[in-house]
């Protein structure tokens, strides 16, 4: 939007004005999440990992970036030969994530709450696992497969519980 008369190629003031005006606009009807920063954040702090990232399989009501206030759903993600499904049951203000492996084995589990830290499991031979007390926000739950000399960790999108 560069006012062929201006001197050396420069926006005219009506441009600035109008940039000006759409920048308001934008932020008026769509607005950036108050915690976007803090989301980006939370997922940065994986970047020093060696991690595979699954992606969602299927979504439902519960899915993406804010729950339905339900308190339950079931959400499947997939990478190469790994899923991971969950079932989420909202107890108070706390949530038991209900998950199973497939292939089943005994792998790590771990659950990260941005804010809140980490706890972990580990799956049991059916590839079964259950984290409680989960607390609300933005979370990933990753899996550890493998031993410590052979190990791969997968990662899945962030859930805002």
């Amino acid at each position: 939007m560069n006012d062929v008369g201006a001197p050396g190629g420069q926006a005219s003031p009506s441009d600035e004005i109008l940039l000006a005006d759409i920048g308001r606009f934008l932020d008026e009807l769509d607005p950036p999440p108050d915690d976007l920063v803090q989301r980006v954040q939370f997922a940065l702090a994986l970047e020093d990992l060696d991690v595979e990232v699954a992606r969602w399989e299927r979504l439902d009501n519960l899915a993406g970036v804010r729950g339905s206030g339900t308190g339950t759903g079931t959400i499947t993600f997939t990478v190469s030969d790994l899923t991971v499904m969950i079932n989420l049951t909202k107890i108070g203000k706390l949530h038991r994530i209900d998950g199973w492996l497939v292939p089943a084995g005994q792998y790590g589990v771990e659950v990260r709450v941005a804010e809140h830290g980490t706890s972990s499991t580990t799956a049991d031979e059916g590839g079964r696992f259950v984290l409680d007390n989960v607390p609300r926000g933005t979370t990933q739950i990753l899996v550890h497969l493998g031993d410590v000399t052979c190990r791969r960790t997968v990662v899945t999108p962030t859930v805002v519980l």
